[in-house]
């Protein structure tokens, strides 16, 4: 894995930085840059739950400046779909992927195209950037392509790292993605930010999804047979951790640490990191009978992880390790069916293999992905 990743490095180095796509480009064409992220047809609209259970409706103007910021990012060495995420995060915060001008500020702002008008001190544009301190001109700062750019800044950024942009951030990589864009926007309220990050990962997902992902010829149990204890907790339950009774999305099977976790069909990883409660995740985006499903699979520990974001896999492929990380009470795979994409309500997993005739398999397949 850190052979590919490496390899991926090289390829945005190698990769041009080239014109930059406007929106109306990425409204009707396909986005070309380096690796993965490759922004397809923006959809009318998309809806996402943030991390407390809100939901978030996004129309076809906000997920335009997504594809945006998803472009520059893809043609920015060293930002990767980690430091895309980060910046969703902060223009979903900052505006909600709106383009504002602020008339009070500054009254030309308006006559450039913009999605609404903001009224926090002098900031403009999708990332709330201010032009006192050194983000660019008003002019600079009403193109959403330049915001992308100053945001993610490094040395193919326009402010030459003051003001600061992620690349300017030693460690970046390393830090839980709301401190990172954090770090850049150096708001009076630095705990916003990860609220957003299960929409930016659905607007990424959405956004890059590639159109040849195939339907998945099988479908399997995600625990090898004969390892594990079927819990099947799905539903209303007294939580553990509370005492209260709590809705559980997830249908948890108990399995001794580092028992491998078979990916349940064909499809392509959209998210291998840390979050929240779930601790180490794993999600991924399959075709199943002509539908969407996105799976999960939690509590994976730090080591645990055998798939990277981009990443195809096939049925019962070893993806990660069960452990025991974030909410939770021992070693176990808690595992999510979400038929529609993950912004759909969950379902009871062990009657979805069911019902879907999962095979119980005896040993993993390769952990390679496919290429």
């Amino acid at each position: 894995m850190k052979k590919l990743i490496g390899l991926f490095v090289v390829l945005m180095v190698a990769c041009p930085l080239g014109g930059l796509v406007g929106v109306a480009a990425l409204v009707t064409t396909v986005a070309r840059s380096c690796g993965s992220l490759v922004v397809g047809a923006i959809p009318d609209s998309l809806t996402a739950q943030t991390l407390d259970g809100r939901s978030v409706i996004l129309d076809r103007q906000q997920l335009t400046h997504a594809g945006t910021i998803i472009t520059v990012g893809g043609q920015t060495a060293e930002v990767g779909r980690a430091g895309v995420v980060v910046a969703l995060m902060a223009a979903l915060t900052e505006s909600t992927l709106r383009l504002l001008a602020n008339t009070s500020a500054y009254p030309e702002s308006a006559s450039y195209p913009h999605d609404g008008v903001g009224t926090d001190h002098d900031s403009l544009g999708l990332f709330q950037m201010r032009p006192s301190s050194g983000w660019g001109t008003v002019a600079e700062l009403m193109d959403p392509a330049y915001q992308a750019r100053a945001f993610f800044g490094g040395v193919s950024g326009p402010n030459t790292g003051s003001p600061r942009g992620l690349l300017d951030v030693g460690g970046w990589q390393v830090l839980d993605p709301g401190a990172a864009a954090q770090a850049v926007e150096v708001s009076a309220y630095p705990d916003r930010y990860a609220n957003f990050e299960p929409v930016a990962e659905t607007v990424l997902a959405a956004l890059t999804r590639s159109s040849s992902v195939i339907e998945s010829s099988r479908i399997v149990f995600p625990l090898r047979a004969g390892s594990y204890t079927n819990t099947d907790s799905f539903g209303w339950r007294i939580d553990p951790y509370t005492g209260e009774r709590r809705f559980h999305a997830g249908s948890d099977l108990a399995a001794p640490l580092g028992t491998p976790i078979l990916a349940i069909a064909d499809g392509v990883v959209s998210f291998a990191g840390q979050r929240g409660t779930y601790g180490g995740l794993i999600t991924i985006e399959h075709t199943v009978g002509g539908e969407r499903v996105t799976s999960y699979y939690a509590h994976i520990y730090d080591q645990g992880m055998h798939v990277a974001a981009s990443d195809s896999v096939v049925a019962g492929q070893h993806i990660g390790d069960v452990g025991s990380a974030g909410k939770s009470t021992g070693p176990h795979l808690h595992l999510e069916i979400h038929p529609g994409g993950s912004s759909q309500p969950a379902v009871n997993a062990m009657d979805w293999l069911a019902a879907h005739g999962a095979a119980d398999l005896t040993s993993a397949t390769s952990g390679c992905p496919v290429a």
